[in-house]
């Protein structure tokens, strides 16, 4: 599947009675709600000795990307055009490749945490 059309399916499941606001409003709460169910999934495998619970963890991390898409389609853009602007910052952040030494001394800013 293309994101693409990941992203026109899921949102065939978008509450039609939200606007532009709420539909942005929602997409970042849900990524908060979504992102919080999986970092605890990620707690009880560290710090609480459960095992990693592999296949919910991959359940909230399509949450995850319903919500991205959600977002996207807010800001009426493609996850493609996210994606690839990600790539592309990437890119020149890291130029051959991740370096600690780069992630240390980054410009301020940049905007972002990645």
């Amino acid at each position: 599947m293309e994101v693409n059309e990941y992203q026109k399916l899921a949102m065939t499941t978008l509450n039609p009675a939200l606007n532009k606001r709420d539909v942005l409003i929602n997409s970042v709460m849900g990524l908060c709600g979504e992102s919080g169910e999986a970092i605890d999934i990620v707690k009880k495998w560290m710090a609480q000795g459960h095992a990693l619970d592999r296949e919910r963890l991959a359940k909230e991390l399509g949450d995850i990307a319903w919500y991205l898409a959600e977002a996207a389609t807010a800001l009426d853009l493609s996850l493609e055009e996210i994606l690839q602007a990600n790539i592309e910052k990437l890119k020149k952040r890291y130029p051959e490749g991740f370096d600690e030494t780069r992630s240390i001394d980054r410009p301020q800013d940049d905007g972002s945490a990645v």
